[in-house]
């Protein structure tokens, strides 16, 4: 007898169909194809026993399973409940009018419970686009998708739990995952709408950094603090988290759907809200920030875990300059494709980069005479910071020591609530002006959405061509200043940009190889 279970694969953060087929006949043996992989082929002895061990018999006869199309690479244990069923089913040991009704992903225990899966939310969507009428998944697995209410997501833990489904014989709406004890208790803990860290009321001084960071959480822009040891360049990026807005629906399932692909934890449940900070080492190797893996299990770096949020790297210019350079293209193009011989893969990478670095190997440069190094080395230590880098990162901003006066005195700056408050509406600001484009900040804008969206006074266009010559700044350079002055102008919620507004945006370009080493 022949069975067909609807499984899937995730290439990427999208996921395609695969049909698990299980066919029983006159023979023997237990045949496996289709390309999988170890996991996958050493599901067969997982499958067996906890079959077995739920009191299933295994066939005398020739049992070939195929996970089609057998051209593409299969990884992982998920495909063990599929073809459980298959066997079951084509062994007409139970009958599942089911079976062909649902997307199926679940690894087996051998006392027969059902076991996490990665990629639950591209799987989900898959079943939605494609007619089925639900999912049937680990219950911690379906926890994740909570919040696609179009479909029928069922979270089970044992084989008992999915034949109650199949056999249609009774109401099984207890196991939907919106009625189970998990689901319960993972929401009412609830995601937190702010991040416990650092509050710029606590930032002693710095106002000037703060003002800067304010505009790169408004309009999404890439930043970098550049200063010595101890003058807080660490304590305001990870303030700089906490004046963040929320993430929207749509920047939400993007984020979570790259999350879930990698396996991580996407909080209680649901879809991930609070916007991500990762903050690799600076050891961390390439694929580790960019992402890789060997053949076709291709899983996201750093730059794509940050997506809709930020990465931060500090000691910036302590990185090895190879990963630096690889950070080009994310930064410009917002993506990134990741290529091996059998397998090309796009992953998001729309993050906000917050680069903090010494000026130079003893990090006192511009502190009065307190500076040891020679030209020489300083010009070593900041050739990591290339042209093209510094071209991709809008807003660089030069942190000096808070005075000892100002911290004897401990007066208390603005709280992140307020500065939160007015990045939310210039925010929405620009997803109003933005809509229908695909994107959500100033700093996602192409050349198209800049000439659309910003167009220029003829005063706007003599005091940008002013700056540009007499800083010698590239053509990248140009659009992101008028980027950051097209924020300027939603933070003080005016129509239209005006050369004060490029004034301060230009005044943020200041980071030129020959101001840092005169």
């Amino acid at each position: 007898m022949l069975v067909y279970v609807h499984g899937a694969k995730c290439i990427g953060i999208e996921a395609v169909p695969v049909t698990v087929e299980v066919d029983i006949t006159l023979g023997i043996g237990i045949h496996l194809v289709g390309l999988a992989d170890a996991a996958v082929k050493e599901s067969l002895l997982r499958t067996i026993t906890a079959l077995q061990a739920n009191g299933f018999r295994i066939p005398g006869k020739k049992i070939v399973i195929n996970l089609a199309p057998a051209d593409l690479h299969k990884q992982g244990s998920g495909y063990d409940l599929p073809i459980a069923l298959g066997i079951i089913a084509g062994s007409e040991q139970r009958s599942l009018p089911g079976l062909e009704k649902y997307l199926i992903m679940g690894e087996l225990g051998l006392d027969g419970s059902i076991r996490y899966v990665p990629g639950t939310l591209p799987m989900v969507e898959l079943a939605l686009k494609s007619g089925l009428r639900g999912c049937i998944l680990p219950a911690r697995s379906a926890l994740d998708a909570a919040d696609y209410h179009e479909a029928e997501i069922f979270g089970v833990h044992t084989l008992e739990e999915v034949f109650r489904i199949l056999e249609e014989r009774e109401d099984p709406s207890d196991l939907l995952i919106w009625n189970t004890d998990e689901y319960h208790a993972a929401a009412s803990h609830g995601q937190p709408g702010e991040r416990n860290g650092m509050d710029f009321a606590d930032i002693i001084g710095q106002e000037g950094a703060k003002r800067g960071l304010e505009i790169a959480a408004a309009g999404g822009h890439n930043v970098i603090l550049l200063g010595a040891p101890g003058s807080g360049k660490s304590s305001m990026a990870k303030a700089l988290a906490g004046i963040l807005p929320p993430m929207s629906l749509e920047e939400s399932a993007v984020t979570s759907k790259i999350y879930s692909v990698a396996g991580l934890d996407n909080g209680p449940c649901g879809l991930i809200r609070t916007r991500p900070f990762r903050a690799p080492h600076i050891s961390a190797s390439k694929p580790a920030i960019l992402g890789g893996g060997s053949g076709e299990n291709i899983m996201p770096g750093e730059v794509s875990l940050a997506t809709h949020g930020v990465l931060f790297l500090d000691e910036f210019c302590e990185a090895p300059k190879s990963t630096l350079e690889a950070l080009r293209g994310p930064l410009e193009d917002r993506r990134v494709t990741i290529s091996r011989l059998k397998a090309k893969i796009v992953y998001p990478a729309s993050f906000m980069l917050v680069a903090a670095s010494n000026p130079c190997p003893c990090g006192y440069y511009g502190e009065d005479d307190r500076c040891t190094c020679t030209p020489g080395a300083r010009a070593g230590y900041l050739a990591k910071l290339s042209g093209p880098i510094m071209d991709r990162i809008d807003i660089q901003l030069w942190v000096h020591p808070v005075a000892t006066a100002q911290l004897v005195q401990g007066l208390k700056g603005e709280p992140s609530a307020a500065i939160a408050a007015r990045v939310l509406r210039a925010r929405d600001i620009q997803r109003a002006r933005l809509a229908g484009s695909g994107i959500f900040t100033n700093a996602e804008m192409s050349s198209r959405e800049l000439e659309h969206f910003c167009p220029l006074t003829d005063d706007c266009k003599d005091l940008i061509q002013r700056i540009i010559d007499r800083l010698g700044l590239s053509a990248r350079a140009y659009t992101r200043i008028i980027k950051i002055a097209r924020t300027i102008a939603d933070l003080a919620d005016d129509p239209a940009i005006t050369p004060p507004h490029l004034a301060e945006a230009a005044s943020y370009r200041f980071l030129d190889r020959q101001h840092i080493l005169d």
